[in-house]
């Protein structure tokens, strides 16, 4: 390719980009669970904006192409909801989701005084559960959401070392 994979805040003009990349990479998610009716898909453009304007989001680019997104906030406990981490399909499985976390942790510990993350994904969510335990995050809990869906939270402390993403 030549280039290389940038990482930077998203900008209101990386809306569009963003959620034609969220509902391309949630359709695996909704195929795994049986329901293509999950936020991720059903989420308006308008919705993200705001988004773009109150929390922290991130964008990968190669080039002018947005291939990965991540988004977090900061409660005033000091605990940071990391959410929707997205990798391109044919950028997965290159450390780029592992960059995208490292990134978001570090823009929410330096800007917004994060002392814990929080995140969650499925329980049958393989790849996402091995991507967050590699990078240090531990299973707190589990809440079943539905016959199909149990969702699992991890969280790291904010202090606990980097981890390295494999490529």
């Amino acid at each position: 390719m030549g280039m290389s994979v940038t990482i930077s805040a998203a900008t209101a003009d990386d809306a569009e980009q963003i959620l034609k990349l969220q509902y391309l990479c949630y359709q695996g998610e909704a195929e795994l669970y049986g329901d293509y009716s999950i936020e991720p898909l059903t989420q308006t453009l308008d919705d993200l904006r705001a988004e773009l304007g109150e929390g922290c989001v991130l964008v990968a680019r190669l080039g002018a192409e947005v291939v990965g997104s991540v988004r977090g906030a900061v409660d005033d406990k000091g605990t940071a909801a990391i959410g929707k981490l997205i990798v391109h399909p044919r950028m997965q499985r290159h450390g780029l989701g592992g960059r995208l976390l490292a990134a978001i942790e570090g823009r929410l510990a330096e800007e917004r005084a994060a002392k814990r993350y929080r995140l969650f994904t499925g329980h049958r969510s393989d790849g996402n559960l091995r991507l967050y335990r590699r990078n240090g995050y531990a299973q707190v809990g589990t809440e079943e959401v539905s016959r199909r869906l149990s969702v699992v939270t991890l969280e790291k402390d904010a202090s606990a070392p980097a981890f390295a993403a494999s490529a």
